[in-house]
């Protein structure tokens, strides 16, 4: 079953280009889209809410954000349903128990918050680290927000750890009716580098030995029935220098992130961490246990 999809919108560039990826998305899922607009009037603007005639600028406010990312959405895809919600909350525990509800959560990169010269918003970093299910961070250029190169990217790790991810991308691959890239990295020990490396040497064990570790994490669940053509990439280096790399032409790029419980702290690890600040396209983390 599909999942439903909530954006959250704060009236940022960000937000308005996340709702209309939001909307295509759900077009192609044939599901409903949510809106939602975490004002946290008490916490943040100092405003008490109004229900009276006189409403305060933080309402108005609020009602235009809102107002404007529905417009916007019904205006891109007028099949799809949508319907808007604003919270007076913390816009991160909003999404964050949204998510909890077996919803997808779509975010823009950055917001209207007084850093927003940083690579990826506080909110959306948070979303991203600590969501039980999938949450994607729009980013990237126009082409490959708009699905501009037919090609959605996973990047599989070890065989029992990227399940989740790869069902999500191949899902996500067949919507669209594009390839699904699937890339593993691998890394040759230094003491096992020759001088002068000649076919046999150990890097080719290497290689042989990860594209095996590639097969066996797609086994279970790339099946022969799909209808996605699956192209295995197998590549020397670091994971993150892969997947940015990956990232450049591609649509989708979905990694996974596992969800210790009773952890605190951040859930992403290095590689995420960088390619959610710095991936060329509109990324997923795809939460496992």
């Amino acid at each position: 079953m599909e999942q439903d999809l909530i954006v959250g919108v704060d009236g940022s560039e960000e937000s308005l280009a996340a709702v209309d990826w939001a909307v295509g998305e759900a077009a192609r899922r044939g599901v409903p889209l949510r809106i939602v607009h975490a004002s946290a009037w008490q916490r943040y603007e100092g405003h008490k809410p109004s229900f009276g005639v006189h409403r305060s600028p933080a309402h108005v406010y609020a009602d235009h954000v809102i107002g404007q990312a529905v417009e916007r959405a019904r205006r891109r895809a007028p099949t799809v349903t949508v319907t808007s919600d604003v919270v007076a909350e913390d816009p991160a525990t909003l999404l964050i128990r949204e998510s909890g509800r077996g919803t997808t959560v779509v975010v823009g990169s950055r917001g209207k918050g007084e850093l927003t010269s940083l690579l990826l918003g506080s909110v959306s970093l948070s979303v991203a680290a600590h969501a039980p299910s999938p949450v994607i961070v729009v980013r990237g250029g126009e082409k490959n927000r708009d699905s501009g190169f037919r090609e959605v990217v996973v990047g599989v790790g070890e065989a029992g750890e990227s399940e989740p991810a790869v069902a999500f991308a191949l899902r996500a691959a067949e919507a669209r009716g594009v390839v699904l890239r699937a890339v593993h990295s691998w890394r040759c020990p230094a003491h096992a580098v020759p001088d002068e490396p000649r076919a046999g040497e150990p890097t080719d064990f290497h290689q042989i030995r990860a594209e095996g570790q590639l097969d066996e994490a797609l086994r279970d669940t790339v099946r022969g029935d799909t209808t996605v053509r699956v192209r295995k990439h197998v590549v020397e280096g670091h994971a993150r220098t892969a997947l940015l790399a990956a990232s450049a032409s591609a649509d989708l790029l979905v990694v996974g992130a596992r969800r210790p419980k009773g952890h605190l702290g951040m859930q992403l690890g290095p590689v995420n961490h960088t390619v959610l600040h710095h991936a060329a396209c509109p990324v997923a983390v795809v939460p496992h246990t």
